[in-house]
């Protein structure tokens, strides 16, 4: 004599078989490629007129000093970062927070990359590049795994060259062993 199942128990197990199935495909079309859209959106609107369309400023140009070809450029006066490609354009620029150790005015390249650590101030930071050794203090660019900027190190000799997480990721992909690194005034 065979058991039969009753009607609550087929519900659940296909309900439950619908979940994982849903949530295997959730993932692996996640993991696939995200093209990006070739077209705006059409919107709504109770004008009849087109509305004009924001226009994106073009980012500042690297400083005049910075040298040509495809490199970081650091600026200590401006606190700014901006990463040139082969052709001389800007692909991105973003304010930076340095340590209390500044490198020197000048040309180096990228030698090591770190994924994550501790900063010499105690945060933990990501997508770190290194570029100098100044007076005993390695110098760096990083982003706080938090994406908090840092407070000022008060009595504490830091090489490190905070940014954005967003900007992090930016140059930690841009920035591979050997590219060239330009810091001016």
């Amino acid at each position: 004599m065979s058991a039969r199942l009753p009607s609550w128990a087929w519900v659940t197990g296909l309900t439950a078989g619908a979940v994982v199935a849903v949530a295997v495909l959730a993932v692996q079309a996640d993991r696939g490629a995200h093209p990006e859209p070739t077209a705006a959106r059409p919107s709504v609107s109770a004008s009849a007129s087109p509305k004009p369309k924001p226009t994106e400023a073009a980012p500042p140009a690297a400083p005049a000093e910075s040298g040509t070809g495809r490199r970081v450029v650091y600026s200590l006066g401006e606190r700014r970062v901006w990463l040139v490609d082969a052709s001389d354009a800007v692909r991105r620029t973003f304010p930076v927070w340095p340590g209390t150790v500044a490198p020197e005015p000048g040309g180096y390249t990228v030698g090591t990359r770190t994924d994550a650590t501790t900063g010499s101030d105690g945060v933990k930071i990501e997508h770190i590049v290194y570029f100098t050794l100044q007076s005993g203090v390695n110098i760096g660019f990083s982003n706080a795994l938090d994406g908090s900027s840092p407070p000022p190190a008060q009595g504490r000799r830091t090489g490190g060259i905070r940014m954005t997480k967003e900007a992090g990721t930016a140059l930690w992909a841009f920035a591979t062993e050997g590219t060239p690194v330009r810091v001016v005034a």
